[in-house]
């Protein structure tokens, strides 16, 4: 379905790619739906004691797309998701993509400023976010939004487990919020997706006076981009990767990162804080074997190695990239002999 404002692949490279294969045609949350007939009880997504296997990861996200289709969220419309590394975050993205909407994803770091420009530039009708996050209330934020929006007319809220509750409640200028755990229905069938439309936008750009501009990611684009960035690491169902960078950033989404770790059938560990002691203490726990970070987290790493007790033998690569610097030629030396893995740098 064309999108305005969006400028497609030109056909005769879709042609080229299509007929070289590196294109399928397939959708993403068509993509999901494989990977859980293929992996269906290996263990999809750990975020501290919560494990979901391929089945209920599958089965959750069908569950809030027709949640979401009853409140109100309609094919080819836009909904920005700021969500945390938190299950609900890959849930939520694939659940409106099943659904025919689009994500917008937005960083947790962003503000009003920088979330009201992005809901106006997609004409949003929906938000999904935390309701607090780091002492932030992102849910009050949403309603500021909203009320003095022409278009975003629904808010989904995550909270903490000891803090939800049920129903919904109507917002000054009739918007209306639910929390997100009642998002949660019977499966319907699946919304047709064509492959060569948009799966999702990313922010990219933007700074204290310029906003974050939109970029478009294809369903066919996307998909190849993660068959593409594991293969050199020889990515599959074995492997463990930890998220630490935000879920929403391309470098922790889809390089392979989140996403095409579950698209090689391997364990996605989702962890919120990048801190040595968190990161070092999961690696043991769940036996990481690839994660991604930036220079910066990678010398905070190395700079607590010496007072680590974690075993950190499972990990075989990391990836550093991502940042707003080159990594420094003194620091990449340090990776390997460090942590005993192989350094591949983005």
């Amino acid at each position: 379905m064309p999108l305005d404002g969006f400028t497609p692949w030109p056909e005769d490279a879709a042609l080229v790619y299509r007929r070289a294969g590196y294109w399928q045609g397939r959708p993403l949350p068509e993509l999901l739906r494989d990977w859980a007939r293929e992996h269906g009880p290996h263990t999809a997504l750990v975020h501290g004691t919560t494990r979901l296997t391929y089945f209920r990861l599958d089965r959750r996200v069908s569950r809030m797309a027709a949640g979401l289709r009853l409140r109100g969220v309609e094919p080819g419309r836009r909904v920005v998701v700021q969500l945390p590394n938190t299950p609900e975050f890959v849930v939520a993205v694939f659940a409106l993509m099943r659904v025919g909407a689009i994500p917008v994803l937005a960083p947790t770091a962003h503000r009003e400023t920088e979330i009201a420009h992005l809901v106006a530039e997609s004409e949003a009708v929906g938000y999904v976010g935390p309701a607090v996050h780091r002492g932030f209330d992102h849910a009050e934020t949403a309603a500021r939004i909203a009320a003095g929006s022409t278009s975003l007319r629904r808010i989904f809220t995550l909270t903490a487990p000891g803090e939800q509750s049920g129903g919904f409640s109507l917002l000054p200028g009739g918007a209306l919020a639910f929390p997100l755990h009642t998002v949660d229905e019977a499966p319907v069938p699946d919304h047709r997706l064509d492959a060569s439309d948009v799966a999702f936008f990313l922010p990219s750009g933007g700074g204290t006076t310029t906003p974050p501009r939109l970029v478009g990611r294809t369903h066919d684009d996307y998909a190849y981009q993660l068959r593409a960035a594991a293969e050199p690491l020889a990515l599959g169902p074995e492997d463990v990767y930890l998220a630490t960078l935000p879920a929403e950033s391309t470098f922790a989404l889809g390089c392979p990162g989140i996403l095409g770790t579950l698209a090689v059938g391997g364990t996605v560990v989702l962890l919120d804080d990048p801190a040595p002691e968190a990161a070092f203490h999961t690696i043991a726990r769940e036996g990481v074997t690839v994660t991604t970070v930036t220079p910066g987290i990678a010398a905070r790493w190395l700079d607590a190695l010496d007072d680590a007790v974690a075993d950190l033998a499972s990990l075989r690569v990391m990836q550093i990239g991502g940042g707003a610097s080159r990594l420094d030629p003194a620091l990449a030396a340090r990776i390997e002999p460090g942590f005993g893995c192989r350094l591949q740098q983005v």
